[in-house]
């Protein structure tokens, strides 16, 4: 087990959205002109810290703003949850309030999360505001077009907003819940954190520590099926050494680890291992124009350093012993290598 400060090995920059990526959110409909950006939402007054149901400070902020300002700002924030989730119609703004906006002073991309609630029934939902960074939008479609769950977010300018993944956090579900869960239910997780390790890897999303990714649990019948999904996509395609895309060598994920040798035997985590594979390799397959319309803006990027490059191509070469490594440039050459290697494998095993 690695420690994790060894390696992320630097704070990750913002890349700027290039013309190609551009085009491409267009495209497919995710750059929509919003009535307010990131910058706007930090012009609040003051704020005070929100704890959890235990008094635990969470690292969030409740941000106030002035009487003129925040009219103008609620206002702001429905039209943009009309265009999030009813394509701009703004019949739906009477019925909206914005209860709370709060702002995270942790981690890069310091986002502010704003929740929404229907007067009518009280069900609310959230979303977040973010700076544009081309490596988290990058994640996004990848995790939209790769993993078995769409994403919803709209890019304008220097503004990203993103819908909220609902679920319980990695570490508190660690913590909390999993000590509770039932054989059954433990050796359930144990098989989704095996595939779950695996898709990171393959998509190259690093730094999924447990509070990075969400635990959703699904009733079914008569028993609870366990889902994980990613949460933060900020480290995509950035780090070279290739043990970060592996949720298993963080010491945050060391119970999920253990779990896995505890319930599983190596031949199941093998069985496991290639269902993902063969899962990523038919959604490659199904969504093939996008999908390469979306490697060929990240070959045309740089959302890494040459070092990063370097030290990757040359680590997923070993492991995978596909020479084809050797002649890539940048991030999105490697992706796309990685990809076309395990759509070559499940080819090969259904001819």
């Amino acid at each position: 087990m690695s420690d994790d400060t060894k390696l992320i090995s630097q704070k990750k920059p913002a890349f700027p959205v290039i013309k190609e990526l551009n085009e491409y959110l267009i495209e497919h409909s995710r750059n929509i002109k919003i009535p307010i950006f990131y910058d706007d939402l930090l012009r609040f007054q003051g704020s005070v810290v929100v704890y959890d149901k235990n008094e635990e400070d969470t690292l969030w902020v409740r941000t106030y703003y002035s009487e003129y300002e925040r009219k103008e700002i609620d206002l702001s924030l429905k039209k943009v949850y009309a265009i999030l989730h009813s394509d701009g119609n703004e019949e739906i703004i009477k019925y909206l309030n914005i209860d709370a906006i709060d702002y995270c002073t942790f981690g890069n991309s310091k986002p502010f999360r704003v929740k929404v609630r229907n007067i009518l029934n009280d069900n609310y939902s959230r979303f977040y505001v973010k700076k544009t960074d081309a490596s988290r939008i990058y994640g996004l479609e990848l995790e939209h077009i790769l993993s078995p769950y769409n994403l919803n977010f709209l890019v304008y300018k220097d503004t990203l907003i993103e819908e909220h993944i609902a679920g319980i956090p990695g570490d508190v579900f660690i913590k909390e819940m999993l000590p509770n869960c039932t054989n059954p239910e433990k050796a359930q997780i144990a098989k989704e954190f095996v595939r779950f390790n695996e898709r990171c890897m393959i998509r190259l999303l690093g730094d999924m520590r447990s509070y990075n990714y969400v635990i959703v649990p699904v009733h079914d019948f008569d028993h609870v099926v366990y889902r994980i999904r990613a949460i933060d996509f900020d480290q995509q395609c950035f780090e070279g050494k290739f043990r970060v895309y592996y949720p298993q060598f963080f010491k945050e994920n060391l119970e999920m680890v253990k779990l896995v040798s505890e319930r599983l035997q190596q031949g199941s985590i093998d069985q496991y291992r290639l269902e993902e594979r063969s899962t990523i390799a038919k959604r490659t397959k199904g969504s093939e124009k996008r999908m390469d319309h979306l490697i060929a803006c990240m070959k045309a990027d740089q959302i890494s350093t040459k070092i990063n490059v370097s030290l990757l191509k040359r680590q997923v070469r070993k492991y995978t012993r596909d020479v084809e490594f050797k002649k890539c440039n940048n991030m999105g050459e490697i992706l796309e290598t990685a990809l076309d290697f395990v759509k070559r494998n499940y080819e090969s095993v259904n001819l």
